[in-house]
């Protein structure tokens, strides 16, 4: 193993579960940013755009530049730029503002779906179905079975998206984590091999990291339930109580070089 030069933070069930921070993970951001290495914080979180979720982490005490956060609704903003896409997004509508620059006329020619409870509703997902059956690209910001909110764990976009996919025969493509490509961005130039990821979700966030060559901490904090250390293999580098935890683990692994 090498030092750790970047670590990679998710948020939701990391840092905070909504308007509540993680016990002392405020303090130990910090203690983390004095120990000289890069932070980047990626998420999945498709209900807020990237402006909100900043100004919700800040209310929150957390010392973070808008730019280290890297999401998978910017991720989407890029492909659907890149493949000069016209779709039918399905996010909420606070996230909305990252796809201001997006074209939502003419032919529709794909369905980007995210969390977005008030079109997952029959006619709306009809809509889609009949939109796939006509050729157009299903592509999903995350497909998260679940997440961690005030009233507990509530059902992610996954269950929506495998749902369009089992009635029209096709294949989503996803855009944010277990992604490689959406780690590969977040790393930017530094090798996996010099890199932790911290999160919650043993699949998305630990077994996504891992497949490219990233260390993953898993906390027990936000989704996790007893035994998730055990769904994936290689197992995570480490499970440990909570965020603080985390960065006590990075520290001394640096302190080893």
């Amino acid at each position: 193993m090498q030092s750790v030069k970047k670590v990679l933070i998710d948020l939701s069930g990391t840092l905070h579960i909504e308007n509540s921070a993680i016990p002392d993970a405020v303090e130990a951001l910090k203690k983390l940013r004095k120990s000289n290495v890069e932070v980047k914080f990626v998420t999945n979180t498709t209900k807020e755009c990237r402006r909100i979720l900043f100004e919700r982490l800040v209310r929150l005490g957390f010392e973070l530049n808008i730019d280290e956060i890297f999401s998978s609704l910017s991720a989407a903003r890029k492909f659907i730029l890149q493949n000069n896409l016209h779709p039918l997004l399905l996010v909420d509508k606070e996230a909305l503002e990252d796809f201001s620059d997006i074209d939502l006329g003419g032919k529709i020619d794909s369905i980007v779906i995210g969390l977005a409870p008030e079109y997952f509703n029959y006619n709306t997902l009809n809509k889609a179905f009949r939109l796939l059956k006509t050729g157009a690209k299903l592509i999903a910001i995350h497909q998260a079975r679940y997440f961690k909110n005030d009233s507990g764990l509530s059902l992610g976009p996954g269950l929506f998206v495998k749902g369009l996919e089992y009635a029209a025969d096709c294949n989503a493509i996803t855009i944010g984590k277990p992604s490689k490509d959406f780690f590969l961005s977040a790393l930017g130039e530094t090798s996996p091999m010099e890199a932790v990821m911290i999160g919650d979700d043993v699949r998305d966030d630990i077994g996504g990291a891992q497949a490219v060559g990233i260390r993953g901490i898993l906390v027990k904090t936000g989704k996790y339930n007893n035994g998730d250390e055990n769904l994936i293999s290689p197992l995570p580098l480490e499970t440990v109580k909570s965020f603080p935890e985390a960065v006590n683990l990075i520290i001394r692994l640096n302190s080893d070089y």
